[in-house]
């Protein structure tokens, strides 16, 4: 997808939404999953800088969306079918795979890791959908974390699935989100 000064500002707003959904997406990962074994001052800080990540997302959206207010340009709705249907899929998934898991005796922390597998599988689908590979890659590392975080549950490391499959997560999306989003920001301004 071009984010250089000739591209499409449809594209460029729907990869923002985009952008915004998984820095919230992110944020919330670190923020319900930073806990222990890690410490109070990590957890803290943890929070803290997911929180301002996320905001960082949210100021690049609203300073794009102003932009398209100023210059008329018409917004599009990325939200077609395809992108229902993989939500759709997804939550029967990973409301299933939680019942599954439950059925299976694994400790409650396993559910991050499905968590993360499947949040990590619906970005790769999305990929093709929205013609923008680019999401495939944190996509890509969010199941690797997830399935890391499944391989872990039934383990005496269980107590770290929380951070491998949740933290780390949400580090890839809010890391991918800032990167992204300052690089769409920039190239629209120059």
């Amino acid at each position: 997808m071009r984010t250089g000064p000739g591209a499409d500002f449809n594209d460029v707003m729907q990869r923002m939404t985009g952008l915004l959904v998984g820095a919230i997406f992110g944020a919330v990962f670190v923020v319900v999953n930073a806990q222990s074994p890690l410490n109070t001052v990590t957890v803290n800080l943890l929070r803290v800088a997911a929180c301002l990540g996320a905001a960082s997302v949210i100021a690049m959206w609203f300073a794009t969306a102003r932009k398209a207010q100023s210059t008329g340009d018409p917004r599009r709705n990325m939200f077609g079918r395809g992108y229902l249907i993989i939500v759709a899929a997804e939550a029967i998934l990973l409301f299933g795979g939680v019942r599954v898991l439950a059925a299976w005796g694994l400790p409650e922390q396993a559910n991050v890791g499905w968590v993360a597998f499947g949040v990590g599988v619906h970005f790769i689908a999305l990929a093709p959908i929205w013609k923008d590979w680019s999401i495939a890659v944190p996509g890509a590392a969010l199941t690797l974390l997830g399935a890391a975080g499944l391989v872990l549950a039934p383990t005496a490391a269980v107590a770290w699935v929380p951070f491998v499959s949740g933290v780390l997560s949400g580090v890839v999306l809010l890391s991918g989100t800032i990167t992204f989003g300052w690089r769409a920001v920039t190239a629209r301004t120059t």
